[in-house]
C-alpha cells in the first residue's frame, strides 16, 4: 500500500462539478493499493498518519501530529501511485490491486483514520475527480507498507 501525503491549509473533492470533500487545515491522501495489500498494511499507514509529526508548534518546528492540530483529511483511491515506467512511454499498472479488492480497501483505510480519531472524507472510487490541494510548506511525504 503507498500514501502521498501532502499537508494542506485547504483540500477539496468536485465530480462532475459537484463538491464531494472539502477540508481546510489537515491531510490529502493519495492512496495506491497494490494486490498483496490487506488489514494490516491499512492499519499501519492509518496510524502512521494520525501521529506523524509534521505539523508545526508556536515555535514553527514540525512537532504535531494532524491529531495533535486538530485537522482533517481527505483520501483519495489512486492505482496510478503504482504505475511502472520502465518500458516505453505508456505507463503500465499491473502493479495495482484490480478494482475489486482496492474499492473496499480504500473504505476501510478511510474508517480506520476515522477511528485513529481524525475526521476523514472521501473521494468517489473510479471516478473522475478534479483535486484541489493548497500544499502547505510545502510538505509532501511518501508512505509504503508492502
Amino acid at each position: 500500500m503507498r500514501a502521498l501525503i501532502q499537508r494542506v491549509r485547504h483540500g477539496a473533492v468536485t465530480i462532475d462539478g459537484a463538491s464531494k470533500a472539502e477540508i481546510e487545515l489537515g491531510l490529502v491522501i493519495l492512496l495506491g493499493v497494490g494486490p498483496q495489500d490487506g488489514e494490516a498494511q491499512a492499519a499501519y499507514l492509518t496510524e502512521k498518519i494520525a501521529n506523524l509529526r509534521i505539523f508545526e508548534d508556536q515555535e514553527g518546528k514540525m512537532n504535531h501530529s494532524l491529531l495533535d492540530a486538530g485537522g482533517s483529511a481527505i483520501v483519495v483511491s489512486q492505482f496510478t501511485l503504482y504505475a511502472d515506467t520502465a518500458k516505453g512511454r505508456r505507463p503500465s499498472f499491473v502493479g495495482a490491486a484490480p478494482p475489486e479488492q482496492a474499492a473496499p480497501l480504500v473504505e476501510r483505510f478511510a474508517e480506520l483514520l476515522r477511528q485513529q480519531g481524525v475526521p476523514t472524507q472521501t473521494g468517489e472510487f473510479g471516478a473522475h475527480m478534479r483535486v484541489d490541494i493548497s500544499n502547505d510548506g510545502p510538505v509532501t511525504i511518501w508512505l509504503e507498507k508492502e
